[in-house]
């Protein structure tokens, strides 16, 4: 089974406060409805059009889920 998009993000966690992916990924931590199984791009790209907090960009999501691709494969 392949690790969620969710806990590879976490990972981003405690970085610097100016630093894009740390925002996103604390932004996710928090935000309770965040899908946090899921692994198609599809559903977590509406999600984050839709309900996302601001500080998680969809320029952001786009550059880790390169990074979590490149990670899973």
């Amino acid at each position: 089974m392949n690790q969620s998009f969710y806990l590879f993000v976490l990972k981003f966690r405690g970085g610097q406060k100016k630093d894009m992916k740390s925002l996103f990924a604390e932004s996710m931590f928090n935000q309770h409805d965040f899908p946090k199984a899921e692994t198609s791009f599809d559903t977590l790209s509406k999600y984050i059009e839709e309900l996302a907090h601001p500080d998680m960009s969809a320029v952001v999501f786009d550059e880790l889920w390169e990074q979590y691709i490149e990670a899973i494969s």
